[in-house]
C-alpha cells in the first residue's frame, strides 16, 4: 500500500498539501487487481512532474494515470477507458449506448492534454527521470567513504563509487559520440573522487586505523618549472 510519506515526497511542493491517507487508500482501490494497482501507483509517484506543468486536479491525475498504465498493458483505447471508469462505462452502457455512440467520448479523453502529458512521460527512461537521485546517491556515498566511522562502510562506499562512476567498456557496438567540454570540472572531479577511493580502500585493506584516514590532509601537487 503506498504511503503518505511516500506521497509527500513524490508530489511537488505546492501540492504536498494534498497528500493524505485518503488519496493513498483512493490510489489504492483504483482498480480491484492486485498486479494492475502495483503498476498504476508506480506510475502515479513516475510521473507527478506532470503536475507542476498545468493546473490538473489530483482525481484527474489519477485517473490519467490509470488509463495511461492501462494502455502500456497493451488494451486499446476503448479498453483502457472502460477500466479507468467503470461506473461511466456503466451508465453510458444503461442509456442504451452502443459502441459507436460511446467511441467520441473515448476519443476526446485519449486526447486530452493531460492524457498526452503523461503518456509524452512514459516514453522517457526511467533513469533520466530520476537523475537527480542518482546525483544524490552518488553524494551521499561520497561523504561515507570520507566520514563513515566504520571501515566497511567506508570501503563499500569507495566500492560503489569505483562500480558507477568507472568508465564504460569499449564493445563493437557503434558508439555515440559525446562532446564532453573541458573545463567544467566534472572530468577532475570523478578522477579525483576514483583516486581517493581507490587509495582509501588500500589502505582500510592494509590495516590502515579510519582515525588516520579521516585525519589525512589533502594537497594539489606543484609542478615548478
Amino acid at each position: 500500500m503506498i504511503t503518505e510519506e511516500q506521497l509527500k515526497s513524490a508530489l511537488p511542493s505546492k501540492l504536498r498539501t494534498f497528500a493524505s491517507q485518503e488519496l493513498a487508500e483512493k490510489i489504492d482501490k483504483i482498480t480491484t487487481d492486485p498486479g494492475y494497482a502495483e503498476n498504476i501507483k508506480e506510475n502515479f509517484l513516475a510521473y507527478t512532474n506532470v503536475l507542476q506543468e498545468g493546473r490538473y486536479k489530483l482525481d484527474d491525475y489519477l485517473n490519467a494515470v490509470a488509463y495511461v498504465s492501462f494502455k502500456l498493458m497493451g488494451y486499446t483505447n476503448e479498453e483502457a477507458y472502460f477500466r479507468t471508469f467503470p461506473d461511466r462505462y456503466a451508465l453510458l452502457k444503461a442509456q442504451g449506448k452502443t459502441s459507436r455512440d460511446i467511441s467520441p467520448y473515448v476519443a476526446a479523453y485519449h486526447r486530452g492534454k493531460l492524457v498526452n502529458k503523461i503518456m509524452e512521460q512514459s516514453l522517457i527512461p526511467s533513469w533520466i527521470l530520476n537523475q537527480d537521485a542518482y546525483q544524490e546517491a552518488i553524494n551521499k556515498n561520497v561523504q561515507l567513504m570520507r566520514t563513515a566511522r566504520s571501515e566497511k562502510v567506508q570501503a563499500m562506499a569507495a566500492d560503489s563509487l569505483l562500480k558507477h562512476l568507472a568508465k564504460p567498456e569499449i564493445n563493437d557496438a557503434p558508439l555515440i559520440n559525446i562532446d564532453m567540454r573541458q573545463g567544467s570540472g566534472l572530468d577532475e572531479l570523478k578522477e579525483a573522487i576514483t583516486s581517493l577511493a581507490k587509495k582509501q580502500k588500500e589502505l582500510i585493506e592494509g590495516g590502515v586505523s579510519t582515525k588516520e584516514i579521516a585525519e589525512q590532509k589533502l594537497y594539489a601537487e606543484v609542478v615548478n618549472d
